[in-house]
Order: C-alpha cells, then sequence, then structure tokens
C-alpha cells in the first residue's frame, strides 16, 4: 500500500498492533525495516520513542564494521531502521535466510522512482511478507515512478514497465488518454491510502497562499532581457544541433541563469553591484513580519542565495537559523529544537531539497519560498514542514515571483500541467521532462 499523508504514526500503529497480537498468542514477533534517507534515520527512532516506548529500534548506521555488528541485533529489535543508502552497500547482509521482516517500510519512496538504481533494486531484495511505501509525491516527474513503487509492493500487479508503457503512459501523458487514465486510477486507488489535512485535521488553523509580484530594477532587467536574447537563439541552434531530446541539460542550464538572475544578479555575475527587486520584497516581508511576532521559514532552491541574504538579516538584526544539504544529520535535530523554542530566533533559511522533510517546525507560521521550484509538490511539501499537527496560528504562505519573467511563465505551468497527477492522485506536481518543445520555447518567450 500507499500511504501519501499522514505515515509515521499510521505506520507505527500498525506495528505495534501487530507486537501485541503476537504476544496475545504467545508467539515472538518478527522485526519490521523501515528505509527511509539518512537524513531521516534519527527521526524516525524519536517518533518511535515519543509514540510507541515499547517498541524496541535499532537505527543501522555508523561505518561498515559497526552496521555489520548492528544487523547481526535484528532479531532483538521490533523495528530496524536504515538509510537507503546503507541498505545498498549492506544488501548482502540480509540474507533472506537469517533475516525475515513482518513490513519493510520504504519511507520518501520517491528515493526509489527510478527502478534501475542501487535503490530500487536493493530494496526489493530484502524479504518481507508485506510491503508499504510512504510519499507525499508518488508521482514527481512521470507515471514510471508510480510504476516503479508498485513494483515495490506489488511486484507484477502494474505489468512489466514496458508493457505499462505501451498501455498506459505513452496513451495517458503524450495522448492525453481519459479512458486509460480513468481505468489506471481505478486499478491503483484500493491500494493508496490518502489522507487530506482539511479533512482528517480539522483541529489545524487557516493556512492562507499569497503570490507576491516583483518587477526588476533597471539594471537586473536590461542584464536579463540580454541573457534572454542570448538563451533563445542558444537554445534554437541546440535544438537544430542535436535535436530536442538531447539538448535538455543544455536548456536547463540557460533556464537557471535566468532564474538566477531573477533572485540576484550577483548569483553567477561577480562584479554585480546593482540591487534585487526580490531581494529587497523579501526583506521588508520578513522585517515587517518580525515586527508584528511572527516566525518564517524561507526555502530556496539556491543554497548560495543564502549567503545574501543573511548579510542582509545581520544588518537587520535579525536572528537566523540555516540549514543546507551540508547540515550534519544530527545537528538537524538540534536546529530544529533550537528554532521552535528560542523566541529571538525569528527565521530558519532552509535548502528546499535539504528541508523539505523529515522536519517539524510548528514554531514557525509564515513560509516564504523565495523562488518558483518546478514542482509545486515540494513547495507544498516544505510548506507542510509547519501547517501539520501541533500548530495552533494561522499559517502565511508568501511565493515570491518576478513579474514578465520566467519564474511567471512556471508558476503559469505548474497550473497548467497539475491535470495529470491531480487526476490520478489528487496531489500536483510538475517537472522539465513532462513539457513538450512547445512548452519550452514558451519559458523563453
Amino acid at each position: 500500500m500507499i500511504w501519501v499523508f499522514g505515515k509515521t504514526l499510521q505506520v507505527l500503529a500498525v506495528i505495534l498492533s501487530y507486537k501485541n497480537t503476537q504476544k496475545q498468542i504467545e508467539k515472538k514477533p518478527m522485526p519490521s525495516m523501515v528505509v527511509c534517507p539518512s537524513s531521516l534515520t534519527l527521526n524516525w527512532l524519536g517518533e518511535v520513542e515519543k509514540f510507541t516506548p515499547t517498541l524496541k529500534a535499532l537505527v543501522i548506521s555508523g561505518n561498515a564494521v559497526e552496521r555489520e555488528r548492528r544487523i547481526k541485533l535484528i532479531e532483538d529489535y521490533d523495528i530496524i531502521i536504515t538509510s537507503y543508502d546503507s541498505l545498498k552497500r549492506d544488501i548482502e547482509l540480509y540474507d533472506e535466510k537469517l533475516y525475515q521482516f513482518k513490513y519493510m517500510i520504504a519511507d520518501e519512496a520517491q528515493y526509489i522512482k527510478n527502478n534501475s538504481t542501487q535503490n530500487a533494486k536493493a530494496i526489493k531484495k530484502v524479504h518481507a511478507q508485506t510491503r508499504f511505501a510512504l510519499t507525499g509525491t508518488p508521482i514527481e516527474n512521470s507515471l514510471s515512478e508510480l510504476w516503479s513503487i508498485f513494483d515495490f509492493i506489488m511486484p507484477g500487479y502494474l505489468f512489466k514497465y514496458r508493457k505499462f508503457k505501451e498501455l498506459y503512459e505513452i496513451a495517458i501523458v503524450k495522448e492525453n488518454d481519459e479512458t486509460k487514465m480513468q481505468k489506471l486510477k481505478k486499478m491503483i486507488e484500493p491500494f493508496i491510502l490518502r489522507r487530506v489535512k482539511k479533512e482528517v485535521l480539522t483541529e489545524l488553523p487557516d493556512k492562507t497562499v499569497t503570490v507576491l509580484y516583483n518587477e526588476m530594477e533597471q539594471e537586473q532587467q536590461k542584464i536579463y532581457l540580454s541573457y534572454l536574447a542570448n538563451a533563445k537563439k542558444e537554445v534554437a541552434d541546440e535544438i537544430q544541433m542535436n535535436g530536442f531530446e538531447n539538448s535538455q541539460i543544455k536548456i536547463l542550464a540557460l533556464l537557471m541563469r535566468l532564474r538566477q538572475i531573477c533572485c540576484h544578479p550577483s548569483l553567477f555575475l561577480q562584479d554585480y553591484e546593482g540591487e534585487s527587486s526580490k531581494l529587497s520584497q523579501c526583506i521588508q516581508v520578513m522585517e515587517d513580519a518580525v515586527a508584528g511576532g511572527h516566525k518564517i521559514l524561507l526555502f530556496s532552491g539556491y543554497t548560495s542565495m543564502f549567503q545574501i541574504i543573511e548579510k542582509e538579516l545581520k544588518n537587520k538584526q535579525i536572528n537566523y537559523l540555516k540549514l543546507t544539504g551540508q547540515t550534519k544529520v544530527s545537528e538537524r535535530i538540534e536546529l530544529v529544537d533550537k528554532f521552535n523554542e528560542d523566541k529571538d530566533i525569528k527565521v530558519f533559511l532552509i535548502s528546499l531539497k535539504a528541508g523539505g522533510t523529515g522536519l517539524n517546525l510548528t514554531g514557525a507560521d509564515m513560509v516564504i519560498h523565495y523562488d518558483p521550484w518546478w514542482n509545486i509538490s515540494a513547495e507544498n511539501q516544505a510548506t507542510d514542514r509547519t501547517y501539520r499537527i501541533g500548530q495552533k496560528s494561522n499559517v502565511q504562505v508568501y511565493k515570491l515571483i518576478t513579474k514578465n519573467s520566467i519564474e511567471e511563465k512556471i508558476y503559469e505551468l505548474q497550473q497548467k500541467k497539475a491535470k495529470l497527477v491531480d487526476n490520478m492522485l489528487s496531489t500536483q506536481n510538475t517537472f522539465i521532462n513532462q513539457l513538450s518543445k512547445e512548452d519550452i520555447m514558451e519559458l523563453f518567450g
């Protein structure tokens, strides 16, 4: 089964119920395994200790020798927690003659969305009676990812991938075949448990999402228009020379430059001394929010942007914390606790990729998305770091969008391209590899 929302506690409840049932019939319960990103292993341990303390949990971590030592202790525990990275390194140690699990849980199952990766291959080798996939984004890039997750929980149910592609993926994605879409939806619905916050968390306060537009400063606009003109020509030449399919890396690089100019031209122009309208707008919003007693999560896809924002926060004497992909796993929880508990820390700068999952930041009541991401579900997951169980205040979400720029087109495209996944799973995701050549060229329009 795929769980989309309210995942961790439901899984712990299932495992606890199983253990109690085994006790009643005086049978030794089998261990269960949770596989998750390395940044979440300690989060899982903390959740077990907090909500189901009668379950014995073991984290498989450390160097190779230490992990092997811990693996030998598996039968003494109820829950084994390991990372995708550790599992693929240790997979030969999980001989099914020695270790069999009651439940195998793939947390953040988008990590096995590509069936050809070592992550996907390793987790499918471990023997378990029942398998669960936990994810807020069962489809990020394409329907093949949904197939890969189902291949983990129910191998063969959606056929071999080649047949699945012929029967459903091409017809739905390329031809917008409504009949095939509904047929696939009926096949997967019985195995997806989706919990929508507004339906099950009636105690949650309101959440308001506001798009704040800004217009580029004169110098910033000149640079943008200059790069845009060059990018259009480069894209056209690249496609003519290598074809559309073989030009996507080049196209993404050019699009990234335009997005960076919207954030702040100095992200890649070292001699730029002008202003950024978006930065000015962002700092003004944060100043007003701090003055009003609010605490803020600020997400960006560019960690280098934080260096610029940090200087401004220091000038304004606004206390802040920062979390990126370079932050150690052990420090993540410390930073979260510090932000939630320290009233003097007003801003938490968080990399979208590093902080989109596994954080409980209900101490904040405002979220700022500094730049739009291709995948709107990644933004939604980031927002849910504060809009979750335990939140007592109304949450204000701001999306900063630069007018007459690629950012505005990305935002419009998010709305336009949401239909496929919304129809399949009632979530919203969009990524660049779903875009047609016409969509791509429109971004440079």
